[in-house]
């Protein structure tokens, strides 16, 4: 049986062999053997028996765990077989601390070992105290603001009013033994960015990946920066389509702002602050990106974020606050708003990437009409067939050739073109399998 992430061999023992064992504990526990290759043959280790004395007061004294130490005798010889559980306090080994991640083991630095002690003691990093920080430093007008918007959301009582900032604090769980919350400071401090860095939002306007024509940075606390984008977004960044019922004039833009709305809470409340890299909007013609630093919750994957239309907060407290603002519905819904105003505006649904630690929401226009194709340089040849590809999910060179009645050469330097302008994607190299389908 080849290693694996709870399986580890060493041929012979050393005692820095006890980071591999501090490592299984801080993760999801493993076995260690010794006296076996690579491969999980038994190539026999010498002493054993001593090894089986020695072992366990090593770890219990350097360690401060107990792990099971076992002895093995075979034909080919003797090995050693230490178990170790998964624990629930922090494993360091002569103050590193060391994690198994895969078939590897990593030592624990900065960030990482910050958000590796605060998920075992059972925190979250917006639910830290910051000892430095009095409530008279807060924004009273960021406090204002969100009663009245809790209040109109009927998340408040209109008794809210009369609260102290403190009592506030206190009822949305921002104050521990006396001392305000990271979270509080994100919320209602009037320039968070004294204690976080990186907490605020960056949006650029993109004709191509590399060719930015304008830029905006919001600062501010986080209630502030949620209202400024939405207002910039829809001032600056995109257009609004005008229309008359009546005499009444009606403005339509191109995306729904409930949607948007939804995606930049989303980013907010699952951004890994501790990794110091602001919110990044990207606006392109057709489409608009909205990144962030952080991850879904353990055990879940995108699929099951939007089939099940459910989600934990990265970080908990600002989402409650968000909650009782009334900015959020639940959040359990906010994949399924976004998809429905979509639908509702005759949008393809966004598509959420989560790689590494990289949080991606994509929204698209439906640049796919004859009008918008032809404002991007497009034959009324090459409009055609992505009006076709459009209905029929996909195309291939042949069904280029037959719509438009031309040849083969001719439809390979279009088909091509289409590519280049990243309007279309090719799937396969060569051959009868090859076709062209709209990015996803």
């Amino acid at each position: 049986m080849p290693e694996t992430q709870n399986i580890e061999y060493k041929s012979v023992w050393k005692n820095e062999y006890l980071k591999w064992i501090c490592g299984f504990a801080n993760a999801q526990g493993g076995t260690l053997y010794i006296g076996k290759d690579d491969n999980g043959n038994v190539v026999g280790v010498k002493n054993a028996k001593k090894l089986l004395e020695e072992l366990p007061n090593k770890i219990t004294t350097i360690l401060g765990i107990v792990a099971p130490v076992n002895l093995y005798q075979t034909e080919q010889g003797d090995y050693i077989e230490i178990v170790v559980e998964p624990h629930p306090n922090p494993v360091n080994y002569k103050g590193e601390y060391h994690f198994r991640s895969g078939s590897t083991k990593q030592e624990l630095k900065g960030s990482t070992l910050d958000k590796f002690l605060l998920h075992k003691y059972g925190k979250k990093w917006d639910g830290v105290a910051v000892p430095s920080v009095q409530i008279s430093e807060l924004k009273q007008e960021t406090f204002e603001f969100f009663k009245k918007k809790g209040i109109e959301a009927k998340r408040l009582d209109e008794r809210s009013l009369k609260e102290s900032t403190e009592q506030l604090l206190n009822n949305l769980n921002l104050i521990e033994n006396g001392y305000l919350k990271r979270a509080a400071l994100l919320l209602f401090h009037p320039d968070p960015e004294k204690f976080v860095t990186g907490a605020y939002i960056k949006i650029g306007f993109f004709r191509t990946e590399s060719d930015l024509l304008f830029q905006d940075t919001i600062h501010g606390n986080l209630l502030d920066q949620v209202e400024k984008t939405i207002d910039l977004l829809f001032t600056k960044y995109i257009r609004a389509m005008i229309s008359y019922e009546g005499i009444s004039r009606v403005e339509t833009y191109e995306y729904p702002v409930a949607a948007l709305r939804e995606a930049l809470l989303n980013a907010v409340a699952h951004k890994d602050y501790a990794g110091c890299t602001p919110i990044q909007i990207k606006v392109y013609a057709d489409k608009i990106r909205i990144w962030n630093e952080g991850q879904l919750p353990e055990n879940w994957t995108v699929d099951k974020l939007m089939h099940e239309h459910s989600s934990r907060p990265y970080n908990p407290d600002i989402a409650n606050a968000f909650f009782r603002s009334g900015y959020v519905e639940s959040w359990g819904r906010g994949i399924e708003i976004m998809t429905e105003q979509c639908s509702l505006a005759k949008l393809p649904p966004p598509t959420i990437t989560n790689d590494g630690s990289d949080f991606l929401i994509v929204f698209r226009k439906d640049i796919y009409n004859a009008v918008d194709l032809g404002k991007l340089g497009l034959s009324d040849r090459q409009i055609k067939a992505m009006l076709y590809v459009k209905e029929k999910g996909k195309i291939t060179n042949s069904e280029y050739q037959e719509i438009n009645e031309i040849g083969k050469s001719v439809t390979i330097d279009e088909l091509r073109n289409l590519v280049d302008k990243q309007l279309l994607v090719r799937i396969g190299e060569t051959g009868r399998g090859t076709y062209y389908e709209l990015p996803k």
